[in-house]
């Protein structure tokens, strides 16, 4: 018999040998029928592969993420097989799951293909996943899989195996299709109810540009027919709350090719819901004991090499900036943290000093590569709302906490509810990649557990994701459409410190190394407000909107009242503009609604005389007619920040 431990702790004996499948079904029929594959200490295996010793198991379904990507890369196969039917002599290169479903990178010779053919494969997928095909693994030998594809006149397999240690290698077979694969795999292809081809594009084999160009095939699959439909309409509001899009609607950000590729540009309008951002934060800030702090664009390479950024992101930097002195460089900076580091060298400190808390919003440049800029959430120049907070260690925890306050206090003002706190750790089998002790990894480590802990924050544990001098907690928050985003992170670091010998004077007159938090709420600014813009829908909060009001006259009769009734309300500190186009009332209105104007305020001959304004409210519609006061209170008590 061996021990089966189950995520909630229970322990569980079976005979040697026995499935994932078993052990669910010895649960109950409902969560074996659902049971996708099974996560055996830490690896994710096929439901039916036998387990020989005590394990740990956790059993995957569709809720899992483990559970999806297993279900998708199981449907890249069965992609693969349909390709292989409808268009024989097809050659396979890679097929893996992806966060948003799976892709395929397929040779089809001289044979032309566009996505035309995607309903064509879509039913020849859901014919094959009808006919309920079980996925079986087998244990081949190297030269056996190179003799399987030297028949089959695959090179892109024979260029895979190669790579590959005999004794490690395995087949798939579902149907009439054999694939090179290490798996795991659901149980066979009739989970597969709903099937849609998304995207072709070209892909270098192996990424490179010397190599043959493939097709790459973009796919997503559902276990019912009713999440396709809600995930294509998920689609469909995506690109409608595209940030890029209402970004140019509105009149947020441009870029330039002259200017240089991912490098935003605000325009007016964008760059006052930008400063609102960053007065909001900084009298936050202000009320938890931070300095504001000003550090150059550029830094002496040898900042960077002190700090240990150039060795790890030397070449994701741009190129170094000679001088007319021999041998020497800058760079663009590429992190706030070092500058920082030096800053807190200006003057002894004592152990009273600490904690000493440096706010920036300081841009940084990295040099992205072209293909993986979007919007404004890849970009080359972007702004952080970066601070560093240099304690004591017996604060580390304390100051931590307060941090995740300050975090949540953001997301709270601007309706982000939706979130997981990931606690991002070391790859214990690849410390090559980290600076710093294991002694300071450790208590690092310990400090942001114990801190999330205390908070009661939902919390993941994802290990390899740690900076390299420090673990950190990164906030995963979900949008209003269910997508996840990387906003907001705070880490821990005994080891620039360290670097750049930080000191500060004990109680006992001796001299001890600061612990350094590394924190920024909203990450950066640029992919904030994209998140933002995204989550809202353009929508933004009263507060930060650009304009909160557009007054309407119904003729150029009103247009004095209503440049007497814009003074009265900027004199409030209520922001807007007045319409004065020789267009009809009704367009006004629309016009206004697809600029998302929060507030309409339409005025005639009634308005006038009565000394009022009708109100109407984006989305909403009439709000009847109000007095000034009436609707400077309305829009005071909307204001919450």
């Amino acid at each position: 018999m061996i021990n089966i431990t189950l995520p909630d702790g229970s322990v569980r004996q079976y005979e040697q040998g026995t499935t994932a499948h078993q052990i669910a079904l010895s649960i109950s029929e409902g969560l074996a029928r659902n049971v996708l594959a099974a996560e055996v200490n830490g690896e994710v295996w096929d439901s039916s592969r036998p387990i020989e010793a005590d394990s740990n198991v956790k059993l995957l379904t569709w809720n899992d993420t483990a559970g999806k990507s297993t279900f998708w890369h199981s449907s890249a196969h069965l992609m693969a097989e349909a390709l292989e039917a409808l268009y024989p002599g097809t050659k396979f290169g890679i097929g893996p799951a992806i966060e948003t479903g799976f892709y395929y990178d397929v040779d089809f010779g001289d044979r032309d293909f566009s996505s035309d053919n995607f309903k064509e494969i879509e039913a020849k997928m859901l014919e094959l996943a009808k006919q309920k095909e079980v996925f079986e693994r087998k244990s081949v030998s190297k030269a056996d899989a190179i003799e399987y594809f030297a028949e089959k006149g695959d090179e892109y397999k024979l260029d895979l195996i190669d790579g590959l240690e005999d004794g490690k290698i395995t087949f798939y077979t579902q149907g009439h299709f054999t694939d090179l694969c290490r798996g795991p795999h659901i149980p066979n292809t009739g989970f597969i109810k709903a099937v849609k081809l998304m995207n072709v594009a070209g892909a270098y084999w192996r990424g490179d540009e010397t190599k043959k160009q493939l097709t790459r095939i973009y796919g997503v699959t559902f276990p019912k027919a009713s999440e396709l439909t809600d995930y294509l309409h998920m689609i469909e509001e995506a690109k409608k709350r595209d940030h890029r899009k209402l970004g140019k609607e509105l009149e947020l950000f441009t870029f330039s090719e002259k200017v240089g590729m991912g490098l935003p540009m605000w325009l007016p309008k964008g760059t006052a819901l930008r400063e609102r951002l960053v007065n909001f934060l900084a009298k936050a800030q202000a009320k938890h004991g931070y300095e504001q702090v000003v550090t150059p664009h550029i830094g002496h390479k040898n900042l960077y090499v002190t700090s240990g950024h150039y060795e790890k992101y030397g070449k994701d930097s741009f190129q170094p900036i000679k001088t007319p002195q021999e041998g020497e460089e800058f760079f663009l900076k590429p992190m706030n943290c070092p500058h920082h580091c030096e800053l807190y060298k200006f003057k002894p400190r004592s152990y009273k000093d600490l904690p000493v808390r440096f706010a920036e919003f300081g841009t940084v440049y990295r040099y992205e590569q072209s293909g993986e800029l979007h919007g404004l959430t890849r970009v080359r120049g972007f702004t952080q709302d970066d601070a560093h907070l240099f304690c004591r260690p017996d604060q580390v925890k304390e100051e931590f906490m307060k941090v995740i306050d300050l975090v949540l206090h953001v997301f709270k003002s601007l309706g982000f509810s939706d979130y997981i706190a990931q606690i991002s750790l070391r790859d214990p089998e690849n410390k090559a990649k980290y600076i710093g002790s294991d002694e300071n990894w450790k208590l690092a480590e310990a400090a942001i557990v114990e801190a999330a802990a205390e908070k009661g924050l939902p919390t993941v544990v994802e290990l390899g994701e740690a900076a390299f001098y420090g673990p950190k907690l990164d906030f995963m928050v979900k949008d209003a459409l269910g997508r996840k985003w990387q906003l907001g992170t705070i880490q821990v670091d005994y080891n620039l410190p360290e670097r750049f010998e930080l000191e500060y004077t004990g109680s006992d007159n001796m001299k001890h190394r600061p612990v350094m938090i590394h924190r920024a709420p909203f990450g950066s600014l640029e992919r904030f407000v994209a998140v933002l813009i995204e989550h809202c829908a353009g929508n933004f909060p009263l507060w930060l909107s650009p304009e909160q009001y557009i007054i309407l006259p119904i003729s150029e009769k009103y247009e004095e009242y209503a440049k007497k009734v814009s003074d009265e309300l900027n004199n409030s500190d209520i922001r807007g503009l007045i319409d004065f186009r020789d267009e009809k009332i009704g367009r006004k209105i629309r016009d206004a609604e697809v600029k998302k104007l929060p507030y309409m305020l339409i005025i005639g001959e009634k308005e006038m005389a009565e000394g009022k304004v009708s109100v109407r409210k984006h989305g909403e519609g009439d709000l009847g007619e109000m007095t000034l006061a009436e609707f400077s209170a309305l829009i005071i008590k909307e204001i919450t920040v």
